[in-house]
């Protein structure tokens, strides 16, 4: 153990010297030893990310880190349930405590939106590898940073689209790249949630005793506690993160793009509103509809909260429309129905899921981490920036109420003021970003 300290140790100081390209030297030094995982928010996806990474062999969760001493300490009794080895489990409501540590390896970040950047590049430049829940950044400019910090640290790092993992998705982009479907025109993506709801419109309150919600706060601006905009709710203020096109739609647009191996769109126009439930607590559209333009055809996306009757009978989904057959794509696996008039029969019976996304997803991880190869990761932060910048662009449409249109050249807005107001988060209460 003190040789595997050595090694951390000295690969985090090599790492801190690295000014931009890092160096990912070959190595199996994590074969046989265990790695030590901590994770930063523990109230939702941070534990799916943690039971999921206690499925991998030789990896131990020594650490959980919240700002809700109740979650905290819930969450630690069933850690210790599923993992009866592990004798003790570590609680701090400060993520730079689990950070000073030289004996944890891995950080998942599972907090809400408006913190992953900054816990992301922390994480990197105190030597650690990072899981990082999505959307990847909570704006254009936090994306950009986050792939610089893990360019200047040499950290591997995964985001957490895990639909990447999944073999029916990937199968479905084999089809779709196959040609069989004839020039694809248009591609469709909607998610229709029935079970999210904004909460009712309460009274600002003073936060319980075991919430420390400064902290949880934390780069946002300073605001009075309000039940529902906290915890689950927090995807519905601008402040935080961005509604259902950045909650669901880094995942399904992120299919969209890989389908038809697209960049960046040339332009983005949005409607929409709180339609359907203008009296609950929301700022993010409970409806919305965007237009994505891009060099060979045109993308839309369709959201939807409080109903299910999306396209297709679907509740989510991704349609690929070609001139031979429509692929449709979602959780539950694809089918292509075939275009009547083609001569090219593409017909396909429907496909079922028969894997676990969220566990492949860590056993790819782990795996990039034992064999130091960042290049075998199934969604690197530089895949989860670019769909985040994609979905970013559709909100800051909505928002702007403008067409809005990218210089790929240039990676920014041709409008200077939507470029000023949009592209990067303002940080608050003392928080910045490290300057990269």
């Amino acid at each position: 153990m003190k040789q595997r300290r050595d090694f951390i140790k000295q690969m985090s100081l090599a790492s801190a010297a690295m000014m931009a390209t890092p160096s990912f030297a070959k190595s199996n030094i994590f074969n046989t030893d265990t790695i030590r995982v901590a994770t930063i928010g523990v109230n939702g996806m941070g534990w799916s990310n943690t039971t999921a990474a206690l499925k991998v062999k030789n990896v131990q969760v020594v650490a959980l880190c919240d700002i809700d001493a109740s979650v905290l300490n819930k969450r630690k009794q069933e850690l210790l349930l599923l993992q009866p080895a592990v004798k003790n489990v570590d609680t701090y409501n400060d993520y730079q405590k689990i950070l000073d540590r030289k004996d944890i390896d891995v950080v998942i970040v599972g907090t809400p939106d408006h913190w992953h950047a900054l816990q992301m590049i922390n994480a990197c430049s105190a030597g650690k590898h990072v899981y990082v829940e999505k959307p990847a950044g909570n704006s254009i400019g936090e994306c950009d940073a986050m792939i610089k910090a893990k360019n200047r640290y040499g950290r591997i790092v995964q985001v957490g689209q895990w639909q990447r993992s999944e073999k029916h998705f990937q199968d479905a982009l084999d089809f779709v790249h196959s040609g069989q479907l004839g020039n694809i025109r248009t591609t469709k993506v909607w998610c229709y949630q029935g079970w999210m709801r904004p909460q009712p419109v309460v009274a600002d309150s003073i936060p319980p005793e075991y919430i420390d919600y400064k902290t949880w706060l934390g780069p946002a601006p300073l605001r009075t506690f309000n039940t529902s905009r906290f915890h689950f709710h927090f995807r519905w203020f601008w402040d935080y993160a961005g509604g259902l096109m950045t909650d669901w739609g880094v995942h399904l647009l992120d299919y969209a793009i890989q389908g038809m191996k697209a960049d960046n769109p040339i332009s983005v126009s949005a409607l929409g509103g709180k339609f359907a439930y203008p009296e609950l607590a929301e700022e993010t559209p409970d409806t919305l509809t965007a237009l994505y333009e891009f060099d060979k055809f045109n993308l839309v996306w369709d959201s939807a909260m409080g109903i299910d009757n999306g396209s297709y009978n679907r509740n989510h989904g991704i349609a690929f429309i070609g001139n031979n057959g429509t692929l449709i794509l979602d959780r539950q696996g694809w089918e292509v129905i075939e275009e009547r008039q083609a001569k090219n029969k593409v017909v396909k019976p429907y496909q079922k899921v028969q894997d676990s996304g969220i566990e492949l997803h860590w056993e790819n991880f782990i795996a990039a981490i034992r064999n130091n190869n960042p290049s075998s990761l199934r969604c690197s932060i530089e895949d989860g920036a670019h769909i985040a910048t994609v979905a970013q662009m559709g909100n800051i449409a909505y928002r702007s109420g403008k067409k809005i249109s990218w210089n790929e050249n240039n990676k920014k807005f041709t409008d200077d003021a939507i470029q000023t107001e949009y592209y990067m988060k303002q940080y608050h209460n003392g928080y910045k970003l490290p300057n990269l």
